[in-house]
């Protein structure tokens, strides 16, 4: 098997393992999300507390409907806005607590594989690992920029 093939098997056994897990939970949950609000969501906690205008420029829509988006997701309690403390005129979307106990699926079973390696791999493998995935991260992904370790930066200021 090439690298492309094991990678893509893990990386559809992880959302093949969500999928599931979701659509297990819509069938008792209140207030669900759309598949549209749900990639929104995604996205937002991917990115790590990003400006509405952040939002819409990495999934390319219009800043209007990123807000219509974002007020129907508030609306529906899964995100707040917080206001910069660096320019007050600036807003921070926020995942809450009632998105994170329905969607931190995705990152326990990633967890629970992660540390089934980690019992597995000796030290230099787990470093040789982590190479690899910085790599991968830090230089052959230039496309998806790193919005969390900005975020980080600013809120420590």
């Amino acid at each position: 098997m090439t690298v492309g093939e094991s990678f893509e098997e893990v990386y559809t056994k992880f959302k093949m393992h969500f999928y599931r897990e979701i659509f297990g939970k819509f069938n008792n949950w209140e207030g669900n999300l759309t598949t549209v609000e749900t990639f929104c969501m995604e996205v937002i906690c991917a990115m790590g507390k990003p400006t509405i205008n952040e939002f819409a420029n990495f999934i390319n829509i219009s800043q209007p409907n990123a807000a219509y988006k974002v007020n129907n997701l508030i609306k529906k309690g899964y995100l707040t806005k917080t206001q910069s403390t660096v320019d007050r005129r600036e807003y921070f979307l926020e995942v809450t607590q009632k998105y994170r106990d329905y969607f931190d699926i995705s990152s326990g079973y990633m967890r629970d594989v992660i540390g089934r390696l980690d019992g597995r791999l000796t030290d230099a493998q787990k470093e040789g690992f982590t190479d690899t995935l910085n790599i991968m991260s830090k230089e052959l992904m230039p496309d998806v920029p790193d919005y969390r370790l900005r975020k980080r930066v600013e809120t420590a200021k």
